[in-house]
C-alpha cells in the first residue's frame, strides 16, 4: 500500500478509544487524522484531553498528542481528514444509532464497537474468519439507505470471542453444532474504567452481568447467519445457553464450553487437527492484524489461563485447552481471548482491514 488510508476515533479518550490509538500506532495501513470525543474535550489537544486519564502502558502515540480533539457530535469536522471511522462513542443506543448513521450518510466506512446496530438487519456483525462474506450486503445497505461512500458495520460482544472461532471451525469442517452451554469468566476491563469498585471483586466473583447472557445466546446466530434479500437473518439450528461472571482478572475473557453435535461427531485427534489447521480469509489476504494461527491449542492440563495466554498472536489470537468428553454433550473445552484486543479494538481494526482489502473503501 502505497499510501497509508486515514482513519478517525470517536470517542478517542475512553478506554476503548485508547486502545485503538494504542494498536493503531505504526499500522502498516492506517494512520490515524482525526479524533473526536465530547464537547467536553473538544478543543484540546489528545494529550490535553487525557491528562490524569490515559490507562495505556505505554505512551500516548506521539504522532497524536498534538491532534485538537473534535466534538464527535460535529460530524462535518471529519470530512476532508479520514475515510475510515472507529467508534467507541459512550451514549445512549439512540443517539450511538443516529450518530453512527450519520457519520456513513457522509461517506464514511464506520466500524463501531458499540453494541447500538448489532441487531439491524442490514448491518454485518463481523466476526472476520468466520462471516466475511457478510461484507456483500454492503452494496444493498448503501442502496437502501441512500448511501453512495459510506458503510457500517460492527463488531460483536467481547465475550463470544473466546469460543466462537474453535466453534466455528468445527462447523466449517462437517460438524454442525446443535447445541451449546457455556460459562464466561470475564476481565474487569470488559467493563471499562473504573469497571466495579474493588470491594466487589476483591475474594469474590460476582455471577451477572446485566445483558451478557442474552449477548452470549443471541449474537453468535447473527454471525452464523446468512443474507437473504436485504437483510442478515440469523441462524436457527443452533441453541445457546450461557453463563456469564465477572472475575477479578485484568485482562483475558474465559469459556467453559459444552457442545453437542448432531448425528454426524467428530473424534477427538480429528477436532485438534481441525483446530490446529484452520484459517480464514484474513490469514488468507494476509491482513496486518491477523493471527497466524488463528486458534492456539495448548496441551497442558491447566491452560489456557489469563497471564500466559492473553497475549497469545499479539492478543489476537483465541488459546484453546482442556478438550475432553462431556458427561452431558458431546465435548467440552476451555477457550480464551484478550478481551480489548480482539475482544474490542483489535477486532475492529481487523474488519477494516478486511473491508480496505475487499475493496470497500
Amino acid at each position: 500500500m502505497e499510501r497509508k488510508i486515514q482513519v478517525g476515533i470517536i470517542g478517542a479518550t475512553g478506554m476503548v478509544g485508547q486502545n485503538y490509538l494504542r494498536l493503531l500506532e505504526n499500522h502498516p495501513w492506517f494512520e490515524v487524522t482525526y479524533l473526536a470525543a465530547s464537547p467536553n474535550s473538544a478543543g484540546k489537544t489528545y494529550e490535553e484531553a487525557v491528562k490524569g486519564r490515559w490507562h495505556m502502558t505505554g505512551d500516548i502515540p506521539a504522532s497524536c498528542r498534538n491532534i485538537i480533539v473534535q466534538d464527535a457530535s460535529l460530524v462535518e469536522k471529519a470530512i476532508g481528514k479520514c475515510r475510515i471511522v472507529f467508534s467507541a462513542v459512550e451514549m445512549d443506543k439512540k443517539s450511538i444509532m443516529a450518530l453512527e448513521e450519520s457519520y456513513a450518510a457522509a461517506g464514511f466506512a464506520v466500524v463501531s464497537n458499540n453494541s447500538a446496530h448489532r441487531h439491524t438487519p442490514d448491518v454485518p456483525m463481523m466476526a472476520p474468519e468466520i462471516n466475511p462474506e457478510h461484507l456483500d450486503i454492503i452494496p444493498q445497505q448503501r442502496k437502501q439507505r441512500g448511501w453512495k461512500n459510506g458503510m457500517l458495520i460492527v463488531k460483536p460482544n467481547c465475550s463470544i470471542q473466546s469460543y466462537l472461532l474453535p466453534v466455528y471451525a468445527l462447523i466449517k469442517a462437517g460438524y454442525p453444532v446443535q447445541k451449546m452451554i457455556l460459562t464466561t469468566l470475564q476481565a474487569v476491563s470488559g467493563a471499562g474504567y473504573p469497571g466495579p469498585a474493588s470491594i466487589d471483586l476483591i475474594d469474590n466473583i460476582v455471577p451477572y452481568i446485566g445483558g451478557e447472557e442474552e449477548k452470549s445466546e443471541i449474537e453468535p446466530l447473527k454471525i452464523f447467519g446468512r443474507i437473504q434479500g436485504n437483510q442478515i437473518v440469523p441462524a436457527s439450528d443452533i441453541k445457546i445457553s450461557a453463563h456469564c461472571n465477572r472475575v477479578p482478572v485484568s485482562d483475558g475473557h474465559t469459556a467453559c464450553v459444552s457442545l453437542q453435535f448432531g448425528t454426524k461427531k467428530p473424534a477427538m485427534d480429528e477436532i485438534l487437527s481441525i483446530w490446529r489447521n484452520f484459517s480464514g480469509v484474513p490469514q488468507e489476504l494476509h491482513l496486518p492484524s491477523a493471527p497466524v494461527p488463528p486458534v492456539i491449542y495448548r496441551d497442558e492440563l491447566d491452560r489456557p489461563q489469563p497471564r500466559k495466554d492473553r497475549n497469545a498472536g499479539n492478543g489476537m489470537a483465541v488459546t484453546v485447552g482442556r478438550l475432553r468428553p462431556c458427561n452431558v454433550f458431546d465435548i467440552r473445552f476451555t477457550g480464551l481471548h484478550h478481551n480489548t484486543v480482539r475482544g474490542a479494538a483489535g477486532g475492529a481494526i481487523l474488519s477494516a482491514e478486511l473491508i480496505v482489502a475487499k475493496g470497500l473503501v
